[in-house]
């Protein structure tokens, strides 16, 4: 084929594939015509609540005994035997003995003692008889003379007081051996759970030496460090007198359950700690260890949730709701209204505010930045509509 012939064969496709793009561009329809789509940003939305009663007040601290103490013996000597529930973890109650001294010097000085005011009193008999003789004598050598007033010592007065004020301190000396005999028993001073203990049967022991640890069992005490906007939602809890203030539940974890006991606002710490701000508040736990739930262990982490002062209406929203500067976006027909509340309380998911809202309010919780009043924004029901 001749190169003439080959582009003669090019160029009646070109004009060919030219003709058909005409006429498919001649006979194409008209396009449809669409609004384009609004420009508003989608808004993730929840509902707000509102709240009657009390406001709850949230914290956490860590359990403590309301009382603790070392336990020593008020006399020394070498321990004689030691009870079977003086050991660490175990319970004891009042009075109850702990462990016991051997007591046989102390008796001894109970019976020299009492000896020695056996005699004290007998020398006082005497003396007594010295004095009625003296008194006698002088009244019969007296009988009818204007003497001057007669010395004591005639009449035997300093020898008689010397002899009851010897009586006296013999007393004194056998009641003081009488007591160091009953304190070679070393008792309970209180219900508690022994800590821990290092005594045991043929320890010489001294007056005052620390031999274990015991914490009182019948009631237990959470700190619950607060915020002052937080405090002053805890009614009375400055108040002088001692009854039991608010209500409050403690909850505590125990494997992969959580259990609640029962207690109440006892007192608050006077001062602020300098390094969080915050002011303790004291929550005692009545019968820490009774049974139905697991004990409240000294130094175990709790949550406390106590009943606060009751604000009414206030609201609950979810704290993602909660914008800086204490705004809360609410929509209305897909048009935001920024509204300012006061915060009463936070908790780990929720808020609790007051402020111009209304039960059933839709607020904005995210997928948006920042908001201005009239703004646009697409939510859930407005896409669904």
């Amino acid at each position: 084929m001749s190169r003439f012939k080959s582009w003669l064969i090019a160029g009646m496709i070109l004009i060919a594939a030219g003709a058909i793009t005409l006429i498919m561009v001649l006979l194409r329809p008209d396009p449809v015509q669409t609004e384009p789509p609004p420009q508003r940003p989608f808004a993730r939305t929840a509902t707000i609540t509102v709240g009657t009663g009390p406001v709850p007040v949230y914290g956490a601290g860590t359990v403590r005994p309301t009382a603790e103490i070392n336990i020593a013996p008020q006399v020394g000597g070498r321990v004689d035997s030691v009870a079977a529930e003086f050991k660490s973890g175990s319970q004891v109650t009042l009075g109850q003995p702990l462990f016991w001294i051997e007591p046989d010097d102390y008796a001894y000085r109970v019976e020299e003692a009492e000896a020695g005011l056996a005699a004290r009193r007998v020398a006082l008999l005497e003396e007594q008889q010295r004095a009625a003789i003296a008194r006698s004598r002088y009244e019969q050598y007296a009988e009818g003379r204007n003497d001057a007033a007669v010395s004591p010592l005639t009449l035997r007065q300093p020898q008689l007081e010397a002899a009851i004020a010897a009586v006296r301190r013999d007393s004194a000396r056998l009641a003081g051996a009488r007591l160091a005999l009953s304190r070679t028993l070393v008792t309970a001073p209180f219900n508690g759970i022994v800590r821990h203990e290092q005594v045991d049967a043929g320890q010489i022991v001294m007056a005052g030496q620390p031999v274990g640890q015991l914490f009182a069992s019948d009631a237990a005490e959470v700190v619950v460090p607060l915020s002052d906007t937080e405090a002053a939602l805890i009614p009375n809890l400055w108040a002088t007198d001692r009854i039991p203030g608010a209500l409050a539940t403690v909850t505590l974890q125990h494997g992969a359950n959580h259990y609640t006991r029962d207690g109440y606002v006892d007192r608050a710490e006077a001062f602020l700690d300098v390094q969080t701000r915050t002011v303790d508040v004291i929550v005692r736990v009545p019968r820490p260890f009774s049974a139905g739930a697991p004990p409240l262990l000294v130094g175990e982490f709790v949550e406390v949730t106590i009943e606060g002062l009751a604000a009414e209406p206030f609201y609950t929203l979810p704290r993602a709701a909660l914008h800086p500067d204490h705004e809360v976006w609410v929509v209305q027909d897909g048009t935001v209204h920024i509204v300012r509340v006061e915060v009463l309380q936070r908790a780990d998911d929720r808020v609790f505010v007051t402020g111009p809202l209304a039960d059933g309010d839709t607020v904005i919780t995210g997928g948006i930045q920042y908001a201005v009043e009239g703004m646009l924004v697409l939510t859930e029901t407005g896409l669904a509509q």
